[in-house]
């Protein structure tokens, strides 16, 4: 083994480690200014590309515990780790490829699972994550936000039916007011305070109307 392989396999088993995922691309045919175009590239997604030998590589990922690929490890061999997520990185190595034809993208390594080449362009195709982040809150959000106004709303009704029918009805009739609105918000919960405020006169004068006694005219 030669002096510097250790070095180096220690190297970039610290960085696969402090990475959430790792891609595998293979770059022959690409020269010295596309090598720095793309880095600048990946550089804005917090990515960084390597070049490195097959060996050194296949040590270091089993150094670094993740699975094993040397069935993929073959030709031209570099390397994408990132501090962010794998979408922003292989967004930009799918964009690229599709501009120069190069380099192409073998296989790559996600929370400890293998990605092969069509699921890493998937991934490719996805918003970066804090949108979906955003949306995933977004959906979570929503459906408790209309809950909680639905759980709240015939608590609220009630206390305004029962304070409109207080207001109207004796104090010694309480207690059948308040099992009456309770029957009342129970039955037909959309009933409002406002209406039930509205329709107590009418009641109120219809049981007057009735207890009168009856007059007959002078002759």
């Amino acid at each position: 083994m030669r002096p510097e392989k250790p070095t180096i396999v220690e190297d970039v088993k610290l960085r696969l480690n402090n990475s959430p995922f790792v891609i595998v691309v293979e770059y022959g045919g690409m020269n010295v200014n596309h090598f720095a175009e793309l880095r600048n590239r990946l550089a804005g997604a917090g990515a960084t590309l390597t070049v490195i030998k097959n060996t050194f590589l296949r040590r270091s990922i089993k150094d670094a515990g993740l699975p094993d690929l040397d069935a993929h490890l073959v030709g031209q061999t570099a390397f994408v780790v990132g501090e962010k997520d794998i979408c922003a990185a292989a967004k930009i190595l799918k964009t690229f490829a599709a501009e120069f034809e190069k380099p192409t993208i073998r296989v790559a390594i996600l929370d400890n699972a293998i990605l092969e080449t069509a699921e890493v362009i998937a991934l490719a195709d996805l918003p970066p994550k804090e949108v979906l982040q955003a949306q995933l809150l977004g959906l979570l959000l929503s459906p408790a936000t209309k809950l909680v106004r639905t759980l709240n709303e015939p608590g609220a009704s009630l206390a305004r039916v029962l304070a409109a029918m207080a207001e109207k009805a004796p104090a010694a009739s309480a207690p059948e007011v308040v099992k009456s609105a309770a029957v009342a918000a129970v039955e037909e919960p959309a009933t409002s305070a406002v209406e039930v405020a509205a329709e107590a006169p009418v009641v109120e004068a219809a049981a007057a109307a009735e207890a009168a006694p009856t007059e007959t005219p002078a002759a």
